[in-house]
C-alpha cells in the first residue's frame, strides 16, 4: 500500500488494496437493488465490536472505562443528509483502521474474484457469501467518515478515517473522549428516503431484531407549536435486545431465524434448514445450527476455521470455534452457548476439554439428524432441499467416511451417486436405492470410478453388466477413491469395483456359463502366455475375461492394489504413486483377439496395440504415443494391402 507525500504528517492519504477497489465497484452496482442491507451489515459489525470488548474485558475490566452498558445507536441528520451508526465496543487504533478498512485479508480472495461472472444477479449472491461488511455503506453514501478509538487508549489517540470509495482514503489523529466507533454516512443524491426514523426503525426490526445488544434511536414526538414531528434527546430501544438463541422457540418467527442466519454467516441467501435446541445433562449448552443453501467460495480450504460462534453464558468467546464441529461439517453455521466452559477458555483448552468433546459429538449428531430429515422425507419440498444440499456439499460430506468412524453408517446412508440406472449425471441414487433394485442372487454393490461421468459411463468394464441388466454406481468425484478405502460394505453388501480383481458375478452366472468360460480359458492358454511375454514390461498378467462384450481388451487392477484412476490422480497431484503394472484382460469373442491367435510376424505389435487401446479407454496416458501411432498405422496399411 503506497502512502502519498503530505505536508501534515498526522494526516495521510493511502491507497486502497486493489481487491477493495474491485469489490467496491462490484458491490455498488450488483447490490444496489437491495440497499437496505447497509444498515444490517454495519449494525452486525457494531455488535461484533461489542462482543470483542466483552471478551477482552474478561482479563482486563479496565477496558470498559466505567461504561459497561454496551449498545448501538443509530441517528440521522436531515440537514447534513447523514446517517450515523455508533457503538461503544472495542474500537480501532490507527493501525486497525488502515488494515481493517483498507484491505481484505480473507483467505480465498483470489478464488472469489476469479468466480465473478459479470452477471449482476449471480455476482450479488457471491458477494453476499464473501461478506461486504463495512463497504456496504458505499451503496447509499458517496463519502464515509469513521471516527474511532480503541478501548484502553488515551482520548487523544482517536482516529478519523475518510473516503469517497474511489481509489484512496485518509487517516488522521483526533481527540475522541469515548471508546468505540462512529460511522457517518454522507448520502448520495436520491437516497433521502433513509433520512426517516420510521424507515430506519423498520429496517432494524426487519434485519437486526435478533441482535442481543440494545439498538437505540432518539424518540420522536409531535410538536404542536411547529406542527411537525421533532426528534427528542430521549432514547428508545428499537429491537428486542436479547440473544435470539436464548429465547423460546415459540417466540421466534421463521423470518427472525433467517435474519439471524444472515447475521452469523454473512450470507445473503436463506438457509436450507436449521435446528434450535437446549441440551441438558452431563453438559449444558444451547445450539442454533444452520445448513446453508449454497457453498461458500472457500469451501475447499480445509485450513479455514469453522463457522460456529462460541458463547459462554451468552458472553461471546470466538467466532470460528473449529473444535465444536468436525472438518467435514465445516459448512455448518450458527451459535453454541455453553453453560459449563470457563469464560477465559482458549483454543488450547477447547482441544482438551471433555465438555467440548460432548458438545462436538452432540452437535454432529444434530446436524446429521437435520440431513436425515431432509433425505428421508416424503414431502417433495424437503427432498428438493436435500438435492440442493448434496449438489453444494456432497463431496465434503464424503470426507466424513474417513474422519468420523462413530457416524460412518449414518453418513453412508446420506451418500448419493450417479448410476447406470439413470440416464443422467445427477447424483441421486443412495445405497438403499441400489440395494432395493439388486438382481436375485446378487450379493455385491458394483461401482465404477472415472475422471468424469462420461468416462465412467462408457468404461468397457461395464459391458457385461449392461448385458445382464446389473446396475453400477458411477463415482467421479475426486474424493471418491479416498472415501472407498474406508467403505467396504453397506449393510452387509460388499462394495466391488468393476475394474479390480477377477470378475465374480456369483449366482448371476449359471453353471453352463461357468463351464463354457473354463473351456474358453483352456483354449486361449497358449495365446495368453505369448502375450504375457510380449507385454512383460507393461502388464503384470494377461488373462481371458468375460466382462467384455464389445471391446477387445481392458485393464484391471489386482484386488489389493490401487485403481488406475487413483494412480493417475496421485501422479497428477505430484504424489508418490506406486509403479504398479495393471492386468490386461482380453475378450475371446472379439475378432481382433481371435485374429491374434494366428498372427506371427506382427504379434508383439498387435499385443501392444491392444494394451495401449485399453489404457486409452480407461483415461490413461500412453508412455510412447508416437510408438502407438506408428504401430497402428503399420497395422492399418497391412490390412489395407490384403
Amino acid at each position: 500500500m503506497a502512502v502519498s507525500e503530505q505536508k501534515n504528517p498526522e494526516k495521510q492519504t493511502l491507497g486502497f488494496q486493489a481487491e477493495v477497489k474491485q469489490l467496491l465497484q462490484l458491490m455498488i452496482h450488483s447490490l444496489y437493488s437491495n440497499k437496505e442491507i447497509f444498515l444490517r451489515e454495519l449494525i452486525s459489525n457494531a455488535s461484533d465490536a461489542a462482543d470483542k470488548l466483552r471478551f477482552e474485558a474478561i482479563d482486563n475490566s479496565a477496558l470498559f472505562e466505567n461504561d459497561t452498558e454496551l449498545k448501538i445507536k443509530v441517528s440521522f441528520d436531515k440537514e447534513k443528509r447523514t446517517i450515523t451508526i455508533s457503538d461503544n465496543g472495542i474500537g480501532m487504533s490507527r493501525h486497525d483502521a488502515v488494515e481493517h478498512l483498507g484491505t481484505i485479508a480473507k483467505s480465498g480472495t483470489k478464488e472469489f474474484f476469479s468466480r465473478l461472472s459479470g452477471d449482476q444477479q449471480k455476482d450479488a449472491a457471491l458477494i453476499g457469501q464473501f461478506g461486504v461488511g463495512f463497504y456496504s455503506g458505499f451503496i447509499i453514501a458517496d463519502r464515509i467518515t469513521v471516527e474511532t478509538r480503541r478501548a484502553g487508549a488515551a482520548a487523544n489517540e482517536g482516529v478519523r478515517w475518510e473516503s469517497e470509495g474511489a481509489g484512496d482514503f485518509t487517516v488522521e489523529a483526533i481527540d475522541k473522549p469515548t471508546r468505540g466507533t462512529d460511522i457517518i454516512l454522507h448520502l448520495r443524491e436520491g437516497e433521502d428516503e433513509f433520512l426517516s426514523s420510521w424507515k430506519l426503525k423498520s429496517i432494524i426490526r426487519k434485519y437486526s431484531d435478533h441482535i442481543s445488544l440494545p439498538i437505540v434511536m432518539q424518540k420522536e414526538e409531535w410538536n404542536e407549536e411547529k406542527k411537525e414531528t421533532v426528534v427528542t434527546d430521549e432514547l428508545e430501544t428499537v429491537n428486542q435486545a436479547s440473544a435470539l438463541w436464548a429465547r423460546s422457540k415459540n417466540d421466534i418467527t421463521p423470518e427472525q431465524y433467517t435474519e439471524f442466519y444472515k447475521h452469523v454467516s454473512h450470507d445473503f441467501g436463506e438457509p436450507l434448514t436449521y435446528t434450535h435446541n437446549r441440551v441438558e445433562g452431563r453438559s449444558e449448552y444451547t445450539q442454533l445450527l444452520y445448513i446453508p443453501s449454497q457453498a461458500p467460495f472457500d469451501l475447499w480450504d480445509r485450513n479455514k476455521r469453522g463457522g460456529i460462534k462460541l458463547y459462554v453464558k451468552r458472553v461471546f468467546i470466538m467466532d470460528d470455534a473449529e473444535q465444536l464441529m468436525p472438518v467435514y461439517l465445516r459448512f455448518v453455521k450458527g451459535v453454541i452457548d455453553s453453560a459449563d466452559l470457563p469464560l477465559n477458555v482458549s483454543r488450547e483448552i477447547l482441544q482438551e476439554s471433555r465438555d467440548v468433546k460432548v458438545i462436538r459429538e452432540g452437535s454432529t449428531k444434530r446436524v446429521l439428524g437435520m440431513l436425515e430429515e431432509l433425505a428421508n422425507a416424503d414431502e417433495q419440498e424437503k427432498k428438493d432441499k436435500y438435492t440442493t444440499f448434496w449438489n453444494a456439499f456432497g463431496q465434503v460430506l464424503k470426507e466424513g467416511m474417513g474422519e468420523d468412524a462413530t457416524n460412518k453408517e449414518r453418513i453412508a446412508k446420506l451418500l448419493r451417486f450417479a448410476s447406470t440406472h439413470n440416464d443422467s449425471d445427477a447424483q441421486t441414487v443412495s445405497f438403499a436405492d441400489y440395494v432395493s433394485r439388486m438382481k436375485e442372487g446378487q450379493t455385491k454393490i458394483f461401482y465404477a470410478t472415472g475422471e468424469s461421468y462420461n468416462a465412467a459411463k462408457n468404461s468397457p468394464h461395464l459391458e457385461i453388466f449392461r448385458k445382464k441388466g446389473i446396475e453400477v454406481l458411477l463415482l467421479t468425484d475426486r474424493v471418491d477413491e479416498w472415501m472407498l478405502s474406508f467403505l467396504e460394505d453397506f449393510e452387509g453388501k460388499e462394495l466391488a469395483s468393476v475394474a479390480k480383481g477377477d470378475l465374480d458375478l456369483g449366482q448371476l452366472e449359471d453353471e453352463a456359463e461357468k463351464k463354457q468360460h473354463q473351456e474358453t480359458e483352456d483354449q486361449y492358454k497358449e495365446l495368453v502366455g505369448k502375450m504375457q511375454t510380449a507385454l512383460a514390461d507393461k502388464a503384470k498378467e494377461v488373462r481371458v475375461t468375460f466382462r467384455l462384450t464389445d471391446s477387445p481388451a481392458c485393464l484391471v487392477a489386482d484386488e489389493n492394489e490401487l485403481s488406475g484412476n487413483l494412480l493417475r490422480m496421485l501422479k497428477a497431484a505430484g504424489q508418490n504413486a506406486p509403479d504398479a503394472k495393471p492386468i490386461l484382460e482380453i475378450n475371446p469373442d472379439h475378432p481382433l483377439v481371435q485374429r491374434l491367435k494366428y498372427e506371427e510376424a506382427k504379434f508383439d505389435d498387435w499385443s501392444n496395440i491392444l494394451f495401449d487401446q485399453a489404457l486409452l479407454a480407461e483415461g490413461g496416458n500412453l508412455n510412447d504415443p508416437a510408438g502407438f501411432v506408428k504401430r497402428l498405422n503399420e497395422m492399418l496399411l497391412g490390412l489395407a494391402s490384403k
